[in-house]
């Protein structure tokens, strides 16, 4: 039963992938197929495919990402795109031209396909926005993923593959970013809780004691170090007024 669960959501996500790759949406045919072994009935596929729109991806026609956009990231997208605007089409044709001479190690064909695939970034940013992670630095780290992309097309067996290469790096940028941030963002919420923490034992003692507490004896009744004290105490700018001599060492 747990590995059908982990196989479960290994789809899940392997097909959220997918969509990405696809402008955001999956094919009806796509889903039935990757969960074929589970013969599911319409009702559950119905679940399943209620799941994918209730993370902007639509069902056989492109979702709509704009709903993940904060203020601040449609403002910028404006500016930015209008910058975009300036640059010239380039037709299919134009493209592979490009392309082979990339593949070539020509350094300016590899300048102009980064200049090509900003617009692409652009709408890669709209699928990994709404996760804590602004779409201008979203974009940022996908341009640079670009502009590296095209530098190891040796690696990349034909030409039909390397705009897939570029869009796979650019989306592992967006998620190494995404996924830095959250850790970052964890241990923030870790340090103000053991702030916190400090802080409530502290005024309880100086209750009970009527007289500023040691590092010591906040230490020893909450089964911590001396030095995690210490450290609560810096993290809070000394706003912790209930012990004395917090960052002494002593």
């Amino acid at each position: 039963m747990e590995q059908n669960q982990i196989n479960f959501a290994n789809i899940l996500e392997e097909l959220r992938d997918t969509a990405r790759v696809q402008g955001n949406m999956l094919r009806s045919e796509q889903i039935s197929e990757a969960f074929g072994q589970w013969q599911l009935d319409d009702d559950k596929l119905a679940l399943i495919h209620e799941y994918f729109r209730s993370h902007h991806i639509g069902i056989d026609e492109p979702g709509d990402t704009e709903d993940n956009l904060s203020g601040d990231d449609v403002n910028f997208l404006e500016m930015y795109l209008q910058e975009l605007r300036e640059c010239p089409p380039v037709s299919d044709g134009e493209k592979r031209a490009v392309i082979m001479s990339a593949l070539a190690g020509d350094s300016d064909a590899q300048a102009k396909l980064v200049e090509i695939f900003l617009p692409q970034v652009v709408e890669i940013s709209k699928l990994y926005a709404g996760q804590g992670v602004f779409v201008e630095d979203l974009i940022g780290e996908g341009n640079v993923a670009a502009a590296t992309a095209v530098t190891m097309l040796e690696c990349v067996d034909g030409i039909d593959e390397v705009e897939g290469f570029i869009g796979r790096m650019i989306m592992d940028a967006m998620e190494e970013l995404i996924s830095e941030d959250s850790d970052n963002r964890q241990i923030d919420e870790n340090v103000l809780d053991r702030v916190n923490e400090v802080n409530d034992k502290a005024r309880e003692l100086y209750d009970t004691l009527l007289r500023k507490v040691t590092v010591k004896e906040v230490a020893d009744e909450l089964g911590i170090t001396e030095e995690e004290v210490r450290e609560a105490v810096n993290f809070s700018a000394d706003t912790i007024a209930y012990i004395e001599a917090a960052g002494s060492g002593k």
